[in-house]
């Protein structure tokens, strides 16, 4: 589905597919409030000759070969890679069998395509849309620091602190696998939205939901509706609730739904020094310390409009 010219917003995404970033990307390209300009993948749940595939994968099933990805970093910034497969699956996209994509993945390395395109766009007009690790934000900005003032805000689904971690205790996966991006992001002075575990937690997917995806009839149902069952059943087993979380879509539905959410402006500040807190988000929510907020906290969401606007968009794809 074409965006509409002169009235969608123009959006990178940038991600390491993932069924919950799957389901993101779909949200995304059947919603034509959004301009997608590209899909910049990174290695996060699974290697990045995962994610990139799977990203072609997930645009080909939403009848979009016509968008643009590119590959970028292999591993973090400092630290050795940590993968997600006991949650994906060995694909990253375990669940239904999507074919091996035709569209073929583009030459550029994806921190040099975000950097150019965000030099050539007017000032402050991109959002980036980050479901994954920040790996290729953080270059991006290493490599061109004038690109911050470029960039309208950085809406990312990651870190936790309410509610803790879920690949340690006290850190969230994105963050935890590369925290040094993570930090030189929250340095960086660009308005960032975070969406954490907080609010990620308190819209849990249903049996009946995931199955009136595949009662769409339609091929992107049928296969978002067999990631979903695959997907959440770790969560399920993990923290015995009846249904798991759906994380990155809520980047996608808070840029077309804001009313759907609630948060609070606060200080965000990466643990990068301690390896028992390494990646913790730490969220100065009371305003106990003198340090100016520079993300905007979402801790609230109506799961309800959540589920249904995810519903509504996948029912107008292939």
């Amino acid at each position: 589905m074409a965006a509409q010219a002169g009235t969608a917003r123009p959006i990178i995404i940038d991600t390491d597919p993932g069924q919950d970033d799957a389901i993101a990307i779909l949200l995304a390209l059947a919603s034509p409030e959004l301009e997608v300009l590209g899909i910049t993948a990174v290695a996060g749940n699974v290697p990045l000759s995962l994610t990139e595939k799977n990203a072609r994968k997930v645009c080909e099933l939403a009848g979009r070969p016509d968008v643009k990805v590119f590959a970028g970093c292999a591993r973090p910034l400092v630290r050795h890679q940590v993968t997600a497969e006991e949650v994906h699956g060995k694909t990253g996209l375990d669940g239904p069998d999507l074919p091996e994509p035709a569209m073929l993945l583009q030459e550029r390395h994806a921190v040099d395509w975000i950097v150019d395109t965000l030099r050539a766009a007017p000032a402050g007009s991109i959002t980036l849309c980050t479901l994954g690790p920040l790996t290729n934000v953080a270059t991006a900005l290493i490599k061109a620091p004038d690109i911050a003032a470029r960039i309208g805000e950085i809406v990312l689904m990651g870190g936790g602190f309410f509610e803790g971690g879920n690949t340690t205790p006290a850190a969230e996966f994105n963050i935890y696998v590369d925290p040094h991006a993570a930090h030189v992001v929250f340095t960086s002075g660009i308005k960032l939205t975070m969406h954490p575990l907080d609010v990620t937690h308190k819209a849990l997917m249903t049996k009946a939901w995931i199955e009136s995806l595949r009662q769409l009839g339609t091929r992107s149902g049928d296969a978002a509706a067999a990631m979903l069952d695959f997907y959440e059943r770790f969560d399920m087993e993990k923290y015995g609730a009846e249904g798991g979380p759906l994380h990155d879509p809520c980047v996608l539905a808070y840029l077309l739904r804001p009313e759907l959410f609630a948060g609070k402006d606060c200080n965000v500040r990466i643990e990068t020094g301690s390896e028992l807190t390494m990646g913790m988000t730490v969220v100065d929510w009371w305003d106990v310390t003198p340090h100016p907020a520079n993300c905007r906290v979402i801790n609230a969401i109506d799961a309800r409009g959540f589920y249904a606007l995810i519903r509504e968009r996948l029912a107008r794809l292939p």
